[in-house]
């Protein structure tokens, strides 16, 4: 009995180390070196071909994809708390809007491997995957050479644990950054046509990297190898994917395309003078300095950029710049930082893009004057390898951070409908000019993203807990997330019926204000019997105990109490927020950037009663910066325009950026939701709000019970408005939300739609 204990023992035991030494650490026999390589897709020329029935047939492919995060409100992404039976639900989603890819930036939970195994394993169409590998934040800001041991093993060692991952031989566990765990066990690889390695990569770790590796030979390696003319960065990228594809050639004998992370910043470009100074463009990583044995590597290569039609605005500074003179750039620079830059980009060596521009090329199917057309034009016919745009599409978020000055397909503040004509419009753009493919950014929304132009007024660690509005980065998905279980606890509509007594909040001079919110918006509703559109009614608010005013200026009228922010309603098409100078945002914190200013040396008083339009970010240069810190630098827009219409999905008029809308029976009623931010709220599920800037040199939180308001029109501005008290209590990190398919996805959906239709005509 004591000997068969043992033996059992021992055969646990080595079952578990051989466990662990095969799943865990990735060792493996080779126990048939002369296995046949297999490789179901691959690229020729500038197309890609797929053997979709794995028989030797190969087919032209088009990559219609779409790009798939991991995060969903009240979760980090790295949370990866999204299940199995969600994945499913949205694979069918995805291919029913006519996507046939789904591309992923990292390894995920086991969960969504388990889904797409289970949805595409007895799918006479299945949805194909694009896999890629991550480039931890860590690694890209602090060890800027790719080839330090801290950059370069992690992702080397990334991209095999990717291989794994696919064939289902791989168990993680406590995974680091942005990276899944689990079991992985099911083998997804015959639906997984290539990999996209990296990131989009700063300018500064390419160049560091070029720089300190300077006199480098070129990786040369059985799969891929770099030419002698590729820089030591795309040195490396050739050796990273040389030794994956070795890897899971040798491993799993199969092969599939590699493809290299790239956008705009590290285009294989060089660009004039302008541009340089505008968008600080100095940095190329050219994928046509790599290249595949084709006796070896049987899938072959794309080139796979992250392009949107806002950005880059390369073209459109170079038009707006065009008539600059040596003398413009002196005056605006200085002729010693002229001097230095002409000297500096003559020295910059690469393809020329006006070599790779025509005329014909701006012009896209509208007859509109397009750069985001002429720049993926010169794109594609820089590169003989297929192209494929892996990312692009606008977003709905009430914020902007960008704008397209062409076609108006901005970054931010467009409808729903808008977002899936802009989608379109770019898919047109993208195959007209030759491309192998595209993905649209994104699926879904994310709460936790955060925008250049407001991450500085948010807390950063409180992001998953609430919808920010003006964050635009958060809603490029084509599905989103509405507050609440399953509907909202209120629809700018006019209908009214959701509202009752228990949400007045105060009544004044026969008028009457109703307040409830969620975690996207305060909700207002006004109601006087005498209300008629051309009325003008005040809403004052007062959120911040610090500062605030007794009185506003601009429009004459005074409370009972000081008050951080106005509400003007008047008809449908001039009503807006203002803040009272002192807590404007924006000013505060980059004054000299975007007002010419230099509040810190002096600052508004703290009851001044001068209220301001409340203002975002645009870009960060101009065109041409001026030499001098009293001109600004940078554009801005007015974000605190209110927008008229119906903002109820369920309605055949809904508009997903309208703030306010008159209803009731007779018309005497105002319904409006105005975004946490646009309240100087930084985070709401916590109810706090940006302390006084002027005091704590920057933005700092203050929490708040209570927010005060009052209601007043026009006939009744001589007298002083009475405040009320609004009890506010946050939510912590327990936000509810519910799943909704966007307006666009239904526009995008029939679009591709009609082109099969379009495909089969042809084909009869």
């Amino acid at each position: 009995m004591k000997k068969f204990i043992i033996v059992i023992c021992v055969v646990v035991l080595a079952a578990f180390i051989i466990n662990l030494a095969y799943y865990n650490l990735g060792l493996y026999i080779d126990i048939d070196p002369e296995k046949e390589v297999t490789a179901f897709i691959r690229s020729e020329g500038k197309n890609i071909y797929i053997d979709e029935d794995h028989n030797g047939r190969y087919e032209p492919f088009e990559i219609r994809g779409v790009d798939m995060g991991a995060g969903c409100p009240g979760e980090w992404t790295t949370d990866f708390a999204i299940d199995k039976d969600t994945y499913k639900r949205w694979f069918k989603e995805i291919q029913d809007m006519g996507a046939n890819t789904v591309r992923i930036y990292t390894i995920l939970h086991d969960d969504f491997y388990n889904a797409f195994y289970e949805y595409n394993k007895n799918n006479p169409t299945p949805l194909y995957l694009i896999q890629g590998v991550w480039v931890e934040d860590y690694a890209m800001l602090s060890h800027m050479d790719a080839y330090d041991e801290d950059f370069y093993n992690p992702f080397m060692q990334d991209c095999h644990t990717m291989v794994d991952v696919i064939h289902g031989k791989k168990s993680l566990a406590l995974s680091y950054g942005n990276k899944g765990n689990g079991s992985f066990r099911k083998d997804v690889s015959p639906w997984v046509i290539g990999y996209i390695l990296g990131v989009e990569w700063e300018h500064y770790t390419v160049e560091y990297t070029n720089q300190k590796n300077y006199d480098m030979k070129p990786y040369v390696g059985e799969y891929m190898y770099a030419t002698e003319n590729a820089a030591p960065f795309e040195s490396f990228l050739a050796e990273v994917g040389d030794k994956l594809t070795e890897y899971e050639t040798e491993r799993y004998g199969q092969q599939r395309l590699v493809a290299f992370a790239n956008w705009p910043t590290t285009d294989p470009f060089v660009y004039p003078e302008s541009v340089v100074i505008a968008r600080n463009k100095t940095t190329r990583v050219d994928v046509e300095n790599i290249k595949i044995n084709s006796d070896n590597f049987h899938s072959g290569t794309f080139a796979s950029y992250h392009i949107y039609s806002y950005f880059p605005d390369y073209l459109e500074i170079m038009r707006a710049t065009a008539a600059y003179t040596d003398e413009d750039y002196s005056e605006r620079l200085g002729s010693a930082n002229w001097g230095n830059m002409k000297y500096f980009v003559s020295q910059l060596k690469g393809p020329r893009i006006e070599e790779y521009l025509n005329d014909a090329a701006y012009i896209d199917r509208q007859g509109r004057y397009n750069t985001y057309r002429a720049y993926l034009s010169a794109i594609n016919s820089y590169h003989t390898i297929p192209v494929v745009i892996s990312e692009y599409g606008v977003t709905t978020g009430r914020g902007m951070a960008q704008s397209d000055a062409n076609t108006g397909r901005n970054q931010g503040y467009m409808s729903e409908q808008e977002q899936g004509q802009a989608i379109i419009e770019c898919y047109e753009d993208i195959m007209d000019v030759g491309c192998a493919g595209s993905c649209i950014f994104s699926w879904q929304d994310e709460w936790f993203k955060r925008t250049w132009n407001t991450k500085y007024a948010v807390d950063l660690d409180k992001v998953p807990y609430w919808s920010d509005y003006q964050t635009n980065e958060q809603f490029f998905g084509i599905l989103t997330f509405d507050p609440g279980k399953k509907k909202s606890i209120c629809y700018v509509d006019g209908d009214v019926s959701e509202w009752s007594e228990d949400d007045v909040v105060t009544t004044y001079k026969g008028m009457e204000l109703s307040m409830k919110y969620d975690e996207k918006f305060v909700y207002f509703l006004v109601h006087s019997k005498d209300l008629t559109e051309g009325d003008t009614i005040y809403i004052p608010i007062d959120t911040t105990p610090k500062t605030g005013s007794t009185y506003c200026e601009n429009y004459d009228i005074s409370f009972t109490r000081p008050c951080d922010f106005v509400i003007k309603i008047q008809n449908k098409k001039n009503s807006r927020i203002v803040v009272q100078k002192r807590y404007e945002s924006l000013a505060a914190i980059y004054g000299r950037e975007y007002y010419g200013e230099l509040p810190y040396f002096d600052p508004p008083e703290p009851d001044t009663s001068r209220f301001v339009g409340i203002f975002l970010a645009l870009t960060t240069t101009d065109y041409v910066p001026y030499r001098h810190t009293t001109r600004p630098t940078g554009r801005k827009y007015e974000t605190g325009k209110l927008k008229y219409g119906n903002a109820n999905p369920d309605s055949p008029d809904f508009d997903s950026l309208a703030d306010y809308i008159f209803g009731g029976e007779n018309n005497d009623y105002i319904e409006l939701r105005v975004p946490w931010a646009l309240l100087n709220f930084s985070n709401p599920s916590e109810m706090e709000v940006h302390d006084d800037y002027f005091e704590k040199y920057g933005i700092e939180n203050l929490h708040i019970d209570e927010m005060y308001v009052g209601i007043s029109d026009a006939e009744n501005k001589e007298y002083d408005i009475p405040m009320t008290e609004f009890p506010l209590e946050g939510w912590g990190v327990n936000a509810t939300a519910h799943e909704r398919l966007k307006r666009s996805y239904y526009i995008i959906k029939k679009y591709w739609a009609s082109l099969e239709t379009e495909m089969s005509t042809d084909g009869q």
